[in-house]
């Protein structure tokens, strides 16, 4: 086994997997109300912007990975309709329950499951969507995961990446004094840990940029790969079309 990145430390690779789970066990139960916080609302923005970008039509067939409090699942589900279908999965036993609990309470019952996207559950060629929104970045072997996202995909199938990138260069100091000042007193005052957050804000500096993961993307087997930058790069998506 070789050693990988968790936040700035370097970390035996089997290790990365635990030391995720343990943060988002940690935040889960203010995680949505951390991202309103931190993002102002915006991520609300980019989550609809993503689903327009998909333009699912009823019926359609969607997994959804790292859905977390399901956000996505939800506008996705509303869209496929009943002869669609959403599958709401995550690594994290804690995220998933909050996402399933909270889709229960608005009358939305998803078929859900703990799964780990470098090894998927899912028949190849089964789904229409795959998105993953603010998870790839947390994954150990990300070309893996890329992979098997594209293997489960029908032909033309789309995936779509929404995640935390590179800014603007004008933007950059703004940017890492927020991440590395601000936001791990808001994790301390909202959620009663500040390291998760700082863990978050080293995760992002981490992730590969626009174009080495529209590369990643290719390498799996995506044939074409458009890339849209928002809020001045805080958050791309990458939009892959299986070959």
């Amino acid at each position: 086994m070789g050693s990988t990145h968790f936040g700035f430390k370097t970390v035996d690779e089997r290790e990365k997997a635990k030391r995720v789970r343990s943060v988002f066990d940690s935040v889960a139960p203010k995680y949505d109300v951390m991202n309103d916080l931190m993002s102002v609302g915006l991520h609300r923005v980019w989550k609809r912007y993503t689903l327009t970008v998909a333009n699912p039509q009823p019926g359609d067939q969607v997994l959804d990975i790292a859905g977390g409090t399901g956000d996505l699942a939800l506008a996705f589900a509303r869209k496929v309709g009943p002869t669609g279908r959403v599958v709401h999965t995550d690594i994290n036993e804690a995220m998933l329950r909050e996402g399933r609990n909270r889709l229960l309470d608005l009358g939305v019952v998803l078929p859900t499951s703990v799964c780990d996207a470098e090894k998927l559950p899912f028949a190849s060629d089964s789904f229409h969507f795959v998105c993953v929104a603010f998870g790839l970045r947390n994954m150990t072997h990300k070309e893996l995961a890329l992979a098997e996202m594209c293997r489960v995909l029908k032909p033309g199938g789309k995936l779509l990446v929404l995640e935390f990138s590179h800014v603007a260069q004008p933007l950059t100091k703004a940017y890492d004094w927020y991440s590395f000042n601000i936001l791990p007193r808001l994790g301390q005052w909202v959620a009663g840990d500040a390291e998760s957050y700082r863990y978050l804000a080293e995760s992002i500096r981490m992730h590969p940029d626009q174009e080495t993961l529209r590369q990643m993307m290719k390498v799996a087997g995506f044939g074409h790969v458009d890339v849209h930058n928002l809020s001045g790069g805080v958050v791309a998506l990458h939009m892959g079309i299986k070959c």
